[in-house]
């Protein structure tokens, strides 16, 4: 029996905070050993932060780098021990992201990444190349000071495994996993039993499964053992990365860290039976088969061994439930945790949220009570790091130190209420009683005094002052009249975020937090530099239903009951005169519903759809329930609108990224700004095709009695474009 001891890890490394990183690569390395570990994986990228972007271009990244790896092996951290440790290096003038495999003070090998992520949220082409040799490692010559440090001129460079004397092992990078033909699939033909995967991989909705059966499959294909590592935090920028370190053999997971996480240093370990990988090889013909007639992959051998033989008491690890959150906890812990980065790493004193008592700004202050509870929680757990931060930013006395969630809201979360006489008594009510059960320190300001003035300074100057639509002014004045306030809101918030703490005799500043979800930044259903515009937002990439289903999940799990009845009350933005004829909607206001921008963005952006696809595919996906010239009405308002405001996203707050149809613009969803809103050739193009299918008669014929059923009932509700008829059928099946 050969046995043998791994560790992967989580760490929340910050990019270019090469002080931090080190540290929380070495504590990874001395928890591993200290668990018995022989061999210790950490994430991609470690020693720098996956996130420095540009900084890559610059030599000193790499040369710092390099400094961090020497301070390692000139210490005892990689004796008896195999250590990957994740670094950039240049290699004949070209910059690769790297694996450096170190055992006993010296490197053994170093593995470039070989297929780069290059989509989505990732950009490693700009600043890294891919390794193309598969047949040969070649010799790289260490930086001179390292050289001398270690007493060790060069290293073999490239694509291959490390031969030990009793087992193994090769690399995978992050995307690897994800690539058709993966490196471990020729690597286990030849034998490699242990694969270690450094990544870099964000949090996003409903993602995780995806991984871990990637995870799963890797090795329930090929056997062997699969262990990934990951960063888990808020690195710099707008991902969160979701840790989630495991350890897999044969496809089962035998061990597993956590998704999301105030901790800086998570290590887990697992004891592996190394013939139950043979075993498990040898009993699948078609793998012998294929094994036999793989191209030879080039090796280090290494003279030394890594495992230990079976004795009394030694019990190999046995396979987990993988645990995996719904997707409201998901809503609730990732940027929690994103936001105690930000808010500690920034040196910021707290945060301050303009809280309407709508869904949106009541989704924000949740998740702060929500990061609240959690570093109370791992305070109680002993969490030495938390605690120091927490009092830190509450300003404790010495010898003090939070212990109630409540209470430490009340130190570092403002919330204010700007109400003017267009806002409701609900709304104000909601959001005091939500400040009170989270913690805050709350305000209601009214703005109507600000208001007034501005309306009064234009109309000194012009003669003339607008009306709003309801008192028969035009769409032009009422528009106007909304953005002001709007407007007020957020210099009132940056204002009151930078000069609260003076009055409450504090030192520091407040970070303002935005509120906006993703539908609305996709319609542009917002002001431009409105109480969208702040410091960071952490709920900009989440969709209005998902945001729904988190409040009524935590009004139970977060014991903020308040959040029922904003749940259930209609979105508004309350920025028109309430009447008793008229009450302004967000629906009514875009001519869509939540529901439908949903199904919108997933078209536009997953399913890659510009507006002739995305007709031609509701029109499948809403037969029976919309005629063709519906769908295309639905279509062209949905580009009419998003051309129009699509401005408003190069301005847009820096978001918790959640969503895999966000339009954000910095480097998710790379698009113009200035449109030709009319779609001249598309919208024809549409035309066209309403023009065939009545003119083939197949889908009236087909569906006329249920569309005249579904119009009568339209009629008589008197709903609007883009409201779906009561007790129709849901138009994103399928989606």
């Amino acid at each position: 029996m050969r046995l043998l001891r791994v560790a992967t890890c989580n760490l929340n490394q910050w990019a270019m905070d090469f002080d931090t990183n080190l540290r929380n690569v070495k504590e990874s390395i001395v928890r591993a050993k200290a668990a018995g570990a022989v061999v210790r994986i950490g994430p991609e990228l470690e020693l720098t932060g996956y996130g420095c972007e540009d900084h890559f271009l610059e030599q000193d990244t790499t040369a710092h780098a390099w400094d961090c790896l020497k301070d390692i092996l000139l210490g005892d951290y990689t004796d008896n021990i195999l250590c990957s440790i994740g670094m950039p290096i240049i290699f004949n003038s070209v910059r690769y992201n790297c694996q450096v495999f170190c055992l006993n003070r010296n490197i053994i090998m170093i593995r470039p990444k070989m297929s780069l992520a290059n989509d989505g949220n990732y950009r490693e082409f700009r600043w890294f190349s891919a390794w193309s040799y598969k047949d040969k490692l070649v010799d790289y010559q260490l930086p001179v000071d390292v050289s001398e440090a270690i007493s060790q001129e060069t290293v073999p460079f490239g694509y291959g495994y490390i031969q030990f004397l009793d087992v193994s092992l090769a690399a995978e990078t992050c995307e690897e996993l994800f690539t058709v033909n993966a490196p471990r699939i020729d690597l286990a033909f030849s034998g490699v039993e242990v694969f270690m995967n450094a990544s870099g991989s964000h949090h996003q909705l409903r993602k995780l499964n995806l991984r871990i059966d990637s995870i799963r499959n890797a090795t329930r294909l090929c056997g062997g053992v699969y262990m990934y590592a990951n960063q888990q935090g808020c690195d710099g920028g707008r991902l969160y990365y979701d840790g989630c370190c495991c350890i897999a053999v044969n496809g089962d997971v035998v061990a597993q860290g956590s998704q999301f996480s105030l901790k800086d240093v998570e290590v887990l370990d697992a004891l592996i039976d190394l013939d139950a990988v043979s075993s498990y090889r040898a009993c699948v013909s078609s793998f012998r088969e294929q094994a036999s007639h793989v191209t030879k992959i080039p090796c280090v051998n290494v003279q030394y061994k890594l495992c230990q033989t079976f004795h009394n008491g030694m019990i190999p690890t046995d396979p987990i439930e993988i645990m995996y959150h719904c997707p409201e906890e998901e809503i609730a812990f990732g940027p929690s945790c994103w936001l105690w980065d930000y808010l500690r790493r920034s040196r910021a004193s707290g945060f301050l949220l303009p809280l309407s008592g709508g869904a949106d700004s009541s989704s924000v202050a949740a998740i702060v009570g929500c990061m609240c509870q959690l570093v109370i929680k791992d305070i109680e757990k002993g969490d030495e790091q938390v605690k120091v931060d927490a009092m830190r930013i509450g300003q404790y006395k010495d010898g003090e130190f939070p212990t109630d969630s409540r209470e430490l809201a009340k130190r570092l979360f403002y919330t204010v209420y700007m109400g003017t006489e267009n806002s409701s008594e609900d709304t104000r009510s909601r959001a005091k009683r939500l400040a009170e059960e989270i913690g805050s320190f709350h305000f209601d300001v009214p703005i109507d005094s600000v208001v007034s003035a501005f309306l009064s300074l234009f109309e000194r100057f012009t003669g003339k002052r607008p009306l709003y639509k309801v008192d028969g002014g035009s769409h032009t004045e009422n528009l106007g009249l909304q953005n002001i306030q709007a407007r007020i809101r957020m210099v009132l918030a940056f204002m009151m975020a930078s000069l609260m703490p003076w009055v409450h005799n504090k030192s520091g500043f407040y970070l303002v937090l935005g509120s906006s979800n993703v539908d609305e930044g996709l319609r542009g259903y917002l002001t431009k530099y409105d109480c969208s515009s702040a410091d960071i937002n952490p709920i900009g990439s989440v969709s209005k239903q998902d945001l729904r289903a988190f409040l009524r999940w935590a009004a139970v799990h977060l014991q903020y009951s308040s959040l029922a009845e904003v749940e259930a009350a209609p979105p508004t933005a309350e920025l028109e005169p309430i009447r008793t004829d008229y009450s302004q909607l967000d629906e009514v206001d875009m001519g869509m519903t939540y529901e439908e921008l949903s199904i919108y963005g997933r078209l536009r952006k997953i399913f890659r759809c510009g507006p002739v696809s995305m007709f031609q595919n509701l029109c499948h996906r809403w037969y029976g329930r919309l005629s063709p010239s519906e769908v295309a009405d639905k279509v062209k308002h949905f580009y009419k609108y998003y051309a129009i405001n699509r401005h408003k996203m190069t301005v847009l707050t820096p978001s918790y990224h959640a969503e895999s149809y966000s339009p954000e613009d910095n480097r998710f969803d790379l698009r113009q700004f200035l449109y030709n809103t009319a779609w001249p050739y598309q919208f024809r193009k549409i035309d066209q095709l309403v023009q065939d299918i009545d003119k083939d008669g197949k889908w009236e014929d087909s569906t006329d009695m249920q569309l005249r059923e579904r119009r009568a009932v339209r009629s008589a509700q008197g709903s609007g474009m883009g409201v779906v008829a009561a007790g129709s059928a849901n138009p994103s099946a399928g989606l």
